[in-house]
């Protein structure tokens, strides 16, 4: 991306509640259309560069995005030894709340609608977030994601829900098809050809990157 295209610099935020701090980077371009909140999962923070570059195409679209840590430092260091807290939904699921919940009452974001972003199993956090603020959350989109992992709440998803995974990760297409029977709202699944669970492959980001676009702008602009 050239430095013709970025209309914005991100900005270093906390994301806060009465009981939680988590760092965070918020980019709200001129006349933002929206706010994508990216949720994070498998071990992986604000620094990912798969999202940070899918962060940098809805920015130079006119997106709002945020990406923000939803573990602690200590959480963190328990998570590299025993890979437990990635897939403690509920608390991720928390975390995401937080973030919508902290967006709202922003004067930068607070008036935009939102739209969640989630990767891995912070997908399935992600789902739980938008089936507890469905009046808020008017959109969400998954990165190779597990949005099985969201359980009962699929059910009380209403947002629009686009699954998208790499058309050579086999049991995760299988994840998501079976998610998709229990999800109400309005629902897509697009497979990345020659992708495999990273989207590592040569243009394999950047067609993510044009869904998240297209998904977004739709359901987000007002």
């Amino acid at each position: 991306m050239t430095s013709s295209t970025l209309v914005a610099q991100p900005v270093n935020v906390v994301v806060r509640d009465a009981n939680i701090r988590l760092p965070g980077d918020l980019l709200v371009p001129p006349r933002a259309a929206g706010l994508v909140i990216f949720a994070h999962g498998s071990g992986s923070g604000r620094h990912s560069p798969r999202n940070r570059a899918v962060a940098e195409s809805l920015a130079a679209s006119g997106l709002a995005t945020l990406l923000f840590d939803l573990l602690t430092e200590a959480e963190e260091r328990i998570d590299h030894r025993t890979a437990e807290l990635r897939f403690d939904i509920r608390l991720l699921a928390g975390r995401v709340l937080t973030a919508v919940d902290w967006a709202g009452t922003d004067p930068r974001v607070g008036t935009l609608r939102v739209g969640l972003f989630g990767a891995s199993t912070g997908a399935g956090a992600a789902l739980v977030a938008a089936s507890e603020r469905r009046a808020r959350v008017h959109a969400v989109m998954s990165r190779g994601g597990r949005p099985d992992l969201a359980g009962a709440a699929l059910e009380r998803v209403t947002a629009p829900t686009l699954l998208v995974v790499g058309a050579r990760d086999e049991e995760v297409i299988r994840l998501n098809r079976d998610a998709m029977t229990h999800l109400r709202g309005r629902t897509e699944m697009v497979l990345v050809e020659g992708a495999t669970h990273l989207f590592e492959e040569p243009g394999a980001l950047d067609r993510v990157s044009e869904l998240a676009r297209a998904w977004f702008l739709e359901h987000l602009r007002s």
